[in-house]
């Protein structure tokens, strides 16, 4: 490779990643690793055997390999990276260093865990009731971060379990603030930890919780072997523990469902997808009518949106059009989740050709929650090609959403 020219047209994308790994001096090991994948991931997609990468394992491929543009991995065009990322949050240094931070006190006495228990809560309502959720969880999280490691260290026994569970699941907030944010590094570590202390903690319902963002993880990073072994191997655990258990751990044994069909629609099993979309349904129609779980969602509302994104990501222009229409106006007691499902909404209408539906849900998803759309890679990619190449008549618009999120076209 010593002859590459990495402005050849013609490089693959395995090749490119396979030059700018060398020049760095970087073994696949220490690539893989950054990225949450193997060493043997690596080789496949330098050797061109992993044909299709999604937009999030390309943007942390070409941060784990301090690349600025990922046109220097894709070819074309430029594409910066903090186009598709967008800024690291003003609170990510803060949070990066609660999670990081190898000591707690040893002299301050540990928050009574029914209060610790009681802030994850607010939490959580503060999360779905703000429009910049992110703005708020970075206020929170360096605390909450701190005071239940130190709850973990100082308790013992049945109050040591308490305190790994809200530890694992203070972890799963965290998640949520690291997504689509500069530091994926940062989010397997919170991820692999999240796992630790559940395990840990006996806790069914952390568990649960933290096998669900691990499946995402894995996922969001295009590896959906990982994401699927992970999902069942949870499913499998929890089996015959969710028939007769309350309303939250049944509502996470839901959500893991729909997970598997999020993945099989992500690597193009339509059949299978909709078929565990429609398990996910039948477990949604047991819970109350009103029943939100603060973490997944899942509840029967969400169910809407969910077949919006399986739809979307299965290529099923029609349905998607079908659906779309069908939950645009979906009543999600949260602003962030509302905000997400709106920019499915838009890659529906993408998908289905219509641009003018497309923006408009965009800039529906910017009055929800105006720091979901700034952050979400799909989204800033959307606005970013409607205000350079979409019909004439729509591209003023999309500037204008453009400069509201802080995009340079």
């Amino acid at each position: 490779m010593r002859d590459v020219d990495p402005a050849d047209p013609e490089l693959s994308v395995g090749q490119r990643v396979q030059y700018f790994r060398r020049r760095r001096g970087m073994s696949r090991e220490i690539l893989g690793g950054l990225v949450g994948k193997s060493a043997r991931w690596v080789k496949a997609v330098e050797r061109g055997e992993v044909r299709e990468l999604k937009l999030p394992t390309v943007l942390s491929l070409a941060e784990a390999l301090r690349l600025r543009d990922i046109a220097q991995l894709t070819g074309g065009r430029p594409l910066p990276v903090g186009m598709f990322r967008g800024p690291g949050h003003p609170a990510l240094p803060a949070v990066r260093d609660a999670i990081n931070a190898v000591s707690v006190s040893m002299t301050d006495p540990p928050s009574p865990l029914d209060h610790l228990e009681a802030r994850l809560s607010a939490a959580w309502r503060a999360r779905h009731a703000a429009p910049d959720h992110r703005t708020v969880l970075g206020t929170l999280l360096p605390d909450l971060i701190k005071d239940a490691k130190n709850a973990v260290r100082a308790y013992e026994g049945a109050e040591r379990r308490h305190a790994l569970s809200l530890l694992a699941r203070v972890y799963n907030l965290a998640q949520f603030f690291l997504a689509y944010q500069p530091s994926p590094d940062l989010l397997w570590r919170v991820v692999e930890r999240s796992i630790m202390a559940a395990e840990e903690s006996g806790d069914a319902r952390a568990f649960a919780g933290a096998v669900w963002l691990a499946a995402q993880a894995h996922r969001d990073a295009g590896d959906f072997d990982a994401a699927e072994a992970v999902n069942r191997e949870g499913l499998e655990l929890l089996k015959g523990r969710a028939d007769d258990a309350g309303d939250e751990l049944r509502a996470l044994w839901g959500a893991l469902h729909h997970e598997v069909a999020y993945t099989a629609a992500c690597s193009g099993q339509r059949g299978t997808a909709w078929r565990w979309w429609e398990k996910a349904q039948k477990i949604a129609e047991s819970l109350p009518p009103d029943y939100y779980e603060p973490m997944t969602s899942f509840s029967r509302v969400i169910m809407g949106p969910h077949a919006v994104t399986v739809a979307v990501e299965g290529r099923q222009g029609g349905e998607a059009r079908r659906q779309a229409a069908r939950t645009a106006a979906a009543a999600i007691p949260s602003h962030p989740r509302r905000g997400r499902h709106l920019i499915e909404v838009a890659r529906a209408w993408r998908l289905a050709g219509d641009e003018e539906a497309a923006l408009h849900s965009l800039d529906n998803a910017y009055a929800a929650a105006p720091e979901t759309i700034r952050y979400n890679g799909y989204a800033r990619r959307m606005v970013t090609e409607l205000a350079q190449d979409g019909p004439p008549t729509l591209r003023q618009d999309a500037h204008d959403l453009a400069d509201r999120i802080g995009l340079l076209v």
